[in-house]
């Protein structure tokens, strides 16, 4: 496959830095939003959380991951690194599958959720275990993503378990 220039790759380098760097900052907004949530007292501060952190998982969230993993599949398809050549890539692929998961559909679906209950019932939701485990659900999906994006980062910097043997192995000993 062809290689991409090296304006090519600095480009494409710069756009995934920034999707990546969008996507980090927003999930550190969520996690702070979704600790205000859990310690108001006020209704209004408590729907406004919940507000503002559906509208950054529909659009912020989506937009970054959808960029962030787009580029970093092309950046791994026409640069040297590969897609399958090396294990931190594909540490960083399966931590991006999950990532993926939590980001555009559990943190969607749990902001929608408290924002459902916070327009309902207000501070008195008559089922408190529901709206708790919610929170809950929300703020360790938050710190999931935040791990796996940290995590993505050390791979992307340490590079380690160097690339990946596609040799077979020789049969040692015995008949075939």
């Amino acid at each position: 496959m062809k290689k991409l220039t090296l304006n090519g790759r600095r480009t494409l380098l710069v756009a995934h830095l920034l999707f990546v760097a969008i996507l980090f900052g927003v999930h550190v907004i969520l996690l702070t939003l979704s600790l205000t949530a859990a310690m108001t007292n006020d209704e209004a501060v408590l729907k406004a959380c919940y507000t503002v952190m559906h509208l950054l998982a529909n659009t912020s969230v989506r937009a970054s991951t959808i960029g962030t993993v787009v580029s970093g599949v092309l950046l791994s398809m026409f640069t040297t690194w590969g897609l399958f050549k090396y294990y931190w890539v594909v540490a960083k692929e399966i931590l991006t599958v999950f990532a993926m998961i939590i980001g555009l559909y559990g943190i969607y679906h749990w902001t929608l959720q408290g924002v459902r209950i916070a327009d309902e019932y207000g501070m008195l939701s008559p089922d408190g275990h529901s709206y708790d485990s919610n929170l809950v659900k929300l703020i360790v999906g938050i710190v999931f993503q935040l791990i796996f994006l940290i995590a993505m980062y050390l791979l992307s910097v340490w590079k380690p378990g160097g690339k990946i043997d596609r040799k077979p192995r020789s049969y040692r000993g015995g008949t075939k």
